[in-house]
Order: C-alpha cells, then sequence, then structure tokens
C-alpha cells in the first residue's frame, strides 16, 4: 500500500502577488456596469489561480475598485492572493482564498510578475 506524505497542490497553505488586467477583462462589457464586473472578474481569477471555491473579497480592494464610481475603473490592480484554512467547524471546504488589494509601486505595475510570498508562521 502506498502513503501519500506529500499535500497535493491545491491543499497547501500559500500566499501570491498578482498583477491583473482589468481592462483586458472588461473588453466589451456595458461600461455602466464595469465595477460589479470587476469584481466578478477577480473572484474568477483568484478561482483559476488558487483552485478554491470560496473566494472572500477584502473591503478595502472592494473600495478600491469603487472609488472611480461605477464606469471608470482602475486599468490594472495589484493584489494579493492567500489560501487559508477555514478554521469553522461546519465549513463544506477545508480551505478558502483571501483577496486583497497590495501597495502599488512608485514605478507602476508594469512588468511585475508573480510574487510567492514567504509566510512568517
Amino acid at each position: 500500500m502506498v502513503e501519500k506524505t506529500k499535500l497535493g497542490r491545491n491543499e497547501e497553505v500559500v500566499t501570491r502577488e498578482y498583477t491583473i488586467n482589468l481592462h483586458k477583462c472588461l473588453h466589451g462589457c456595458n461600461f455602466k456596469k464595469n465595477a460589479p464586473n470587476t469584481i466578478k472578474e477577480i473572484r474568477k481569477f483568484a478561482k483559476k489561480a488558487m483552485g478554491t471555491n470560496d473566494m472572500r473579497v477584502d473591503v478595502n480592494l472592494n473600495k478600491h475598485i469603487w472609488s472611480r464610481g461605477i464606469m471608470t475603473v482602475p486599468i490594472r490592480v495589484r493584489v494579493r492572493i492567500a489560501r487559508k484554512r477555514n478554521d469553522d467547524e461546519d465549513a463544506k471546504k477545508e480551505l478558502y482564498s483571501l483577496v486583497t488589494v497590495n501597495e502599488i509601486p512608485a514605478e507602476g505595475l508594469r512588468g511585475l510578475g508573480t510574487k510567492v510570498i514567504e509566510d512568517e508562521d
């Protein structure tokens, strides 16, 4: 009998930083619904990147998206997506993803790739 010693790729706790090009995601979208569709696209991106169905968007990220109104959302946004363990006893899934906004560097967002963040735990 073979024992599994390693966790699967989608079962480990990890934190990564991504730059999402929202302009590309919202091409062809009704411009009066840009901000709600942006939140949906960020959730879809996080689901694909982290492999979890439970997505939680931080309040500060929501405020950042809605800061210029419903029609003019930022072109790019730098987000930090953390896959975490669910501490709730009656949770259906054991992992969830928390999406938070990250600070924008002075030189801009272009050319920044995916960065894995080392946890202090």
